[in-house]
């Protein structure tokens, strides 16, 4: 009798194995095996890690394999099942790979194709066709849009991380605990002593050493020692956490104006303002986005305030960036002054001390929630509706939204949730990040995710103007890396001419939920409906990848080193902004930054969300092997290649350097948004 050898790997993440019986049923062009249980005797099998091998017997050949259908049946109680991927020996001896990667939870099947990526126009026969378009019914049900609050980009249809379907929870629900990992980071930060003291200010600057003395790193230890100078508060707008701000200026807005007088001791190519606008050396950030957002008023006892600045820069002839200029508010007028570093030192770091403040709104809630995490869970749940696992889109893509679903919805749960962590410290708590976003998304375009597109339109993409950009520079190389070495190669392995494009349904249909679902169909929006070409299939694809890994580590992972010394990077204010010149001394601003509890909050939040996943899954490692295909594994080795490349010239640029730019090394950038 022909027999069949079934090989069976069981993932190595907690609780992969089972104890459940495991049946298996082998489809061929000719005809089906009977449903065979997998059991070696004295054996036990499917463990944690495992890979087990059993033989399957039939009457005659089967023809090629083409679907392997495998069905898990309780034994005493339900056992759920990871299952990596299934491998058939063929009696002629050749081998043939059904990828799974999914977790087989009750009484539930699950039926493999061959490890093959095929576009659904490939499909020729009856039984596969049925197959993909069973698979993504199924999917569509399990997989189901909601607003979680209008205005915003729609999310997955679960309210809590355990109502998630099991493919796409944390393997451990416990790592991602934001209640649990704040209270450890504040303990292991040696600041719970504080946590509870809100309404207690700092008695001065040195005082936040109290919190801040267990836990230094090169770059926040050279923030706090530096944070009052002009050349470290200019540096972020470049290489912080929120390098996405600063922008050309090419004439002054009305609402701001700023004369040649008032600044004309900053300048130092005697040059007046406006020649140096022309000649390009004066820059702008407007936070004009948060103005009108209502302020935190979750705590009777404690007033917090929000402003919404415009601050002008300089390069000098060092090719520093410096500020020059800081109006608090949208309105010019008597009471809303324009500070300037010739004022009294107070007022002048008082004035950035309320910019650096917005930046931290601005980033956490528009940088790096909406433009990172929610974006890309669009993508995730359009990619699980649309795309069956057989298509290369799916595959290539799937390494990339790697638990975003199951992030973002505990952060729905805990984190930005009414009376959630959001609301202990943040200015914007208490509903303010949620009219931010909803503002935001007026002008979130596609564009505006395309990373070279982002870069040109603030008018900051000429190396030689702004020769320290390093976040423009690295995240160029990794948006070319990613287009260049490994989404071009992939889409023209499949898809031969741009007709095959247009003719494949499935990407359509993708590109289309995306916008007409997700994105809600909003007209400001501009996202494409659907793709004519390879080349805008590529470049929408890059986008995907790059938003959910690099752009996302670019904003993500510095938080602790630029936010953890509380006056660089206040979550809150709790005195308004000052209205005029000359108020402001120590003691005003030590009341205006946060108070001990806050601060204790803010800590932990920044300290635990720079932190990677035990297990992380860097950019270019891809050990689920989804593609079986060799033409595909050369590619992702040309990629991975490329990247080590990057990572290496951006080391040998950070030796030696105080400041060290690495957020978008490749070595440092997760896969996917996970955190």
């Amino acid at each position: 009798m022909p027999a069949y050898t079934v090989t069976v790997s069981t993932g190595s993440q907690w609780f992969a194995g089972t104890d459940d019986y495991i049946y298996i049923t082998l489809v061929g062009t000719e005809r089906c095996s009977e449903r065979t249980l997998l059991d070696k005797p004295l054996y036990n099998d499917f463990e944690r890690g495992a890979v087990d091998s059993y033989d399957v017997r039939v009457g005659e050949n089967l023809g090629d394999i083409v679907l392997v259908k495998i069905e898990k049946k309780k034994y005493w109680v339900h056992d759920d099942w990871y299952c990596r991927y299934i491998t058939v020996k063929t009696p002629s001896g050749d081998y043939v790979e059904f990828p799974c990667f999914r977790w087989l939870v009750d009484d539930k099947e699950v039926v493999l194709r061959d490890g093959r990526a095929h576009l659904p126009q490939d499909d020729k026969t009856s039984l596969v066709k049925q197959h993909r378009q069973k698979e993504l019914d199924m999917r569509r049900k399990t997989y189901r849009w909601k607003e979680w609050q209008p205005g915003f980009p729609m999310s997955i249809d679960a309210n809590r991380h355990k109502d998630l379907p099991r493919d796409i929870q944390f393997d451990s629900e416990k790592g991602v605990d934001f209640v649990l990992n704040y209270s450890k980071a504040i303990e292991n930060l040696f600041v719970n002593q504080f946590m509870h003291m809100f309404q207690s200010s700092w008695s001065d600057f040195a005082d936040f050493e109290k919190i801040f003395v267990r836990i230094k790193n090169t770059i926040s230890e050279y923030v706090m020692q530096h944070w009052k100078e002009d050349f470290m508060f200019g540096y972020q707008f470049l290489n912080g956490c929120n390098p996405v701000m600063i922008q050309k200026c090419t004439k002054l807005p009305d609402k701001f104006p700023v004369t040649n007088e008032m600044v004309s001791v900053s300048l130092e190519r005697e040059l007046t303002l406006e020649e140096e606008i022309e000649a390009g050396n004066i820059y702008i950030v407007d936070y004009e986005v948060i103005d009108g957002i209502s302020a935190n008023c979750t705590d009777p006892c404690t007033l917090q305030y929000l402003a919404a600045p415009i601050c002008l820069l300089y390069k000098n002839i060092q090719n520093k960036i410096l500020p020059i200029a800081i109006q608090l508010g949208q309105t010019s007028g008597d009471h809303n002054p324009i500070f300037l570093p010739t004022d009294g030192q107070y007022d002048w770091l008082l004035a950035k001390i309320w910019v650096r403040s917005a930046d931290f709104q601005y980033h956490q809630t528009i940088t790096h929630l909406l433009k990172t995490h929610l974006i890309t869970e669009v993508f995730a749940i359009a990619m699980f509706r649309q795309l069956p696992a057989v298509h290369p889109v799916y595959k290539l893509l799937m390494p990339h939204i790697r638990f975003t679903i199951a992030i973002n919805t505990k952060a729905r749960e805990q984190l930005i949730c009414e009376c959630g962590i959001f609301d202990k410290a943040n200015a914007t708590g208490g509903g303010g990040h949620v009219q931010l976003i909803q503002k935001a998304m007026k002008c979130l375009t596609f564009r505006s995710l395309c990373f070279p597109d982002m870069i040109k339109a603030r008018g900051v993409d000429k190396k030689e103007e702004l020769p320290t950009y390093f976040y423009r520079d690295d995240g160029y190389r990794v948006w070319e890396a990613t287009k260049r070495y490994f989404v071009s190669d992939v889409v023209h392995i499949y898809y031969t001419s741009d007709e095959t494009v247009q003719e494949d349904e499935e990407i359509q249909a993708f590109i289309k939920d995306v916008c007409s679902f997700g994105m809600q169909d909003f007209d400001y929006c501009e996202f494409p409906k659907s793709v004519k070409s390879r080349e805008e299939l590529i470049e929408y694809l890059t986008v995907v990848v790059f938003t959910a890994s690099a752009q996302h580590a670019a904003v993500n992972f510095g938080q602790y080193d630029w936010c953890s010394w509380i006056p660089n990077a206040p979550s809150t204010m709790r005195r308004p902004p000052p209205n005029q010149k000359g108020l402001a001394d120590v003691n005003m601003i030590i009341e205006s930054l946060p108070d001990r509890g806050r601060s204790s909050w803010h800590l932990g939040a920044v300290w635990a969300l720079s932190q990677y996943q035990e297990n992380e899954l860097y950019l270019g490692m891809y050990p689920d092997e989804h593609f079986i295909e060799k033409p595909v594994k050369a590619a992702m080795e040309k990629f991975r290649k490329q990247l080590a490349e990057i990572s290496s010239s951006i080391k040998r640029r950070n030796d030696g350097k105080k400041l060290p730019y690495y957020n978008m090394s490749p070595d440092r950038i997760p896969n996917s948004v996970a955190v």
